[in-house]
């Protein structure tokens, strides 16, 4: 019996041994082949630690394969937190090498984690510190940081890169994929602690550099063109201004520049407002004259005009309810075409728009690009504001056939005025003109990209005759290029409030061109918001620094001069009279305003010293000699027992200064309106009025003598 037991119970023990062998090779089994894969991949990320390796982008270069951007070494601060001996001072040493705050750098070599870093691609001066301090766990890891080798040049047009070269802006961020290159990766194999294993597993995967680009920049006309721009700054002390070159044959863009600017390597030093937005591609203004060479091409091509069209202009046009003014006060009478073209005339380009009617005129408009992108290959380009064509009223293509109610991107301008200079062939604009591989293999290549004929070949070259014209005979003078048949077009448009209307005193002086006339090679838009100083017509500001950047990059190109060209005629409201000789009136002992006055009818200017309403003495004296223009300096003494009442002198003819100087003298307060000299005041003078009193004055061009004094509309 007790055998039998036995038996039984080493029968089931030996089941129950048998059960759990199979279920451990089971088990095992199941470990081993079904999980093997996933598990052995979770021992490895357990003990290995993968470091990505950032990969060499790409050169950008200039279309000579001058290197404008490329990447070098540059070391980066990282810690493996578990090795790091003695955590408070080692980070103390560390912040002070690194210029950074020691609880900040404390909590990142503190962290729970395998791997940190603690500062990205510093400077050589400050890895030497961090390499002399020996501190375990705190290794130095060459990256590479980009370095654009010639400061701020193009800055808007090359763009910038964040800590991991990935791009934010410009060409950095439109290329970003043929820039960057693949990452590499380099595999540590470390203990549960985080401490490397003697003999372990280190494997580097190498990355694949970025391709370089090749732009249509020149970098030699980008110089011309920042040169300019320093110069527009310092002379006119604009909000921002624009500066953009193109072959109109290609749609290449050989420099674009703007102001303010900044350096890409030092973006973040630089308020956002500044590099976060190209204005050259994004930012909308109202054209003004120049937007006239639109309205004239379309009137040529639909056969509006021809040389023989005649236009008479009374100094203003009535359209609806409103009378749009011409620049010049009594208008320019009766003139051809031809003539309309080089006075800028108001009222003829407005009858000429209306003549086509919105359908023919909207026609052109968007055939020429506006209300659209362009397609340039950088980031952030605008569309422009166009009034729907089926909202549009006659009132709207009055304005608009002057550069008015239309918003335009200097992009978009410069587009269409390269397609008049191409014989009417429209060309996207571009930036870049190759693709090539680390090894030096060409990948892409971009050609000129023709988007459709806009106008008709004998419409764009009587267009461009005319526009030549401009140049030789009318406002655009300055702009004449010896040696160079020249054409384009002025401009001089008020600046549009936030809350809609024109901002008194405010306006956007630009020029459009191109040269040689016959086979043009370069056209060039000038444009400059809100220049500062009195001056800022389209001729005075922009012109003159298209003729610079013009004849610079011509003779650059090799464009041979051509002998014997039509020398420019200075319009009659252009030519300077040599000043006269005056003589200096007695003004000792009158009244403030009567001698202002004398001054004013003698062709004198004034200064004044001291306070008071009565001219104690004066330098030069009465009866000197002296040119007209000349200041007078006026001293003034204050006459006994002044009442509370003044007599409001006559402003009309000053400045806003000498207005202003002259009211406060007497003890009343100037309110101007507009800019230049005084036209209007209100109290007359010769009223008397409470001492403190405010005086308005409207303030206007003296003479009115602009291509495209900004149309003023009246009830």
């Amino acid at each position: 019996m007790t055998n039998i037991v036995m038996r039984k119970r080493l029968t089931l023990l030996l089941f129950l041994a048998v059960i759990l062998f199979v279920t451990l090779i089971g088990r095992l089994a199941w470990l081993q082949l079904v999980r093997g894969g996933e598990l052995e991949q979770g021992a490895l990320e357990n003990r290995v630690r993968e470091i990505v390796v950032e990969a060499r982008r790409g050169d950008i270069c200039d279309r000579n394969g001058k290197v404008l951007v490329t990447s070098v070494s540059a070391d980066s601060v990282a810690v493996i937190p578990a090795q790091v001996e003695g955590p408070r001072e080692a980070a103390a040493k560390l912040a002070k090498a690194l210029a950074m705050d020691e609880e900040k750098v404390f909590k990142r070599i503190t962290k729970r984690e395998a791997f940190v870093w603690v500062k990205r691609k510093i400077d050589f001066a400050t890895a030497r510190r961090v390499r002399n301090l020996k501190l375990s766990g705190v290794e130095l890891i060459e990256e590479s940081r980009r370095q654009y080798n010639r400061g701020s040049l193009a800055a808007h047009v090359l763009g910038i890169v964040g800590v991991d070269n990935q791009g934010l802006g410009g060409i950095e961020l439109a290329y970003d994929r043929d820039l960057v290159g693949k990452p590499g990766k380099m595999v540590v194999e470390q203990d549960a602690t985080g401490r490397e294993i003697p003999a372990a597993l280190h494997r580097l995967h190498k990355p694949v550099p970025g391709n370089n680009l090749f732009l249509t920049i020149d970098e030699t006309i980008q110089y011309f063109v920042e040169r300019e721009l320093d110069k527009i700054v310092d002379t006119h002390h604009p909000a921002s201004a624009v500066i953009i070159v193109m072959d109109p044959k290609t749609g290449e863009i050989l420099a674009l520049g703007n102001r303010p600017t900044f350096a890409p390597g030092k973006w973040r030093e630089t308020p956002q407002a500044v590099w976060d937005r190209n204005p050259a591609i994004w930012r909308l203004y109202e054209p003004g004259s120049t937007f006239k060479i639109v309205t004239a091409a379309a009137a040529l091509a639909e056969g509006v005009v021809d040389e023989g069209s005649r236009f008479y202009c009374p100094g203003f046009i009535k359209v609806a309810d409103r009378r749009i003014r011409c620049w010049k006060a009594g208008g320019h009478g009766s003139q051809s075409f031809e003539e309309v073209v080089q006075h800028s005339c108001n009222p003829g380009f407005i009858q000429a728009g209306l003549d086509l009617g919105r359908e023919r005129f909207y026609k052109y408009v968007k055939a020429f690009g506006f209300g659209q992108r362009t397609g340039i290959n950088l980031p952030g380009e605008a569309k422009g504001i166009l009034i729907p064509e089926e909202k549009a009223t006659s009132l709207n293509i009055a304005t608009m056939a002057i550069g008015q109610s239309i918003a335009v991107t200097p992009i978009q301008l410069i587009t269409a005025a390269a397609a008049v200079a191409n014989e009417g062939e429209l060309i996207k604009p571009r930036l870049v003109q190759a693709v090539q591989s680390p090894e030096g293999r060409v990948l892409r290549t971009f050609k000129a990209e023709r988007v459709r004929r806009v106008l008709p070949e004998e419409a764009a070259r009587e267009l461009k005759r005319l526009l030549e014209k401009v140049v030789l005979k009318g406002t655009g003078v300055n702009a004449y290029l010896e040696g160079y048949r020249t054409a384009g077009k002025t401009g001089t448009a008020q600046v549009v409030g936030p809350a809609g209307g024109y901002v008194p005193g405010k306006y956007v002086s630009s020029f459009v061109g191109f040269a040689p006339v016959d086979d043009p090679r370069l056209v060039t838009l000038v444009v400059v918001w809100e220049p500062k100083g009195g001056i800022y017509f389209g001729s005075q500001v922009a012109a003159p620094v298209f003729k610079a950047v013009m004849e610079d990059a011509l003779r650059y190109l090799g464009v041979p001069q051509q002998a014997g060209r039509e020398k420019p005629e200075k319009p009659w409201y252009m030519i300077e009279e040599e000043p006269k000789s005056v003589t200096v009136p007695e003004l000792v002992n009158l009244p403030l305003d009567e001698a202002v006055r004398s001054l004013k009818a003698a062709g004198l200017r004034f200064t004044l010293r001291g306070d008071g309403e009565v001219v104690r003495a004066q330098v030069p004296q009465g009866g000197a000699a002296v040119l007209a223009g000349t200041k007078v300096v006026l001293e003034l003494k204050t006459l006994r027992g002044n009442g509370t009442e003044v007599t409001v002198p006559d402003v009309t003819g000053l400045t806003i200064k000498e207005a202003a100087a002259l009211l406060e003298k007497v003890g009343l307060t100037l309110v101007p309106s507009g800019s230049g000299v005084a036209r209007v005041q209100q109290p007359a003078a010769g009223t008397k009025v409470r001492r403190g009193q405010t005086i308005k004055v409207e303030f206007a061009s003296p003479e009115r003598l602009e291509d495209s004094e900004p149309a003023v509309l009246h009830p």
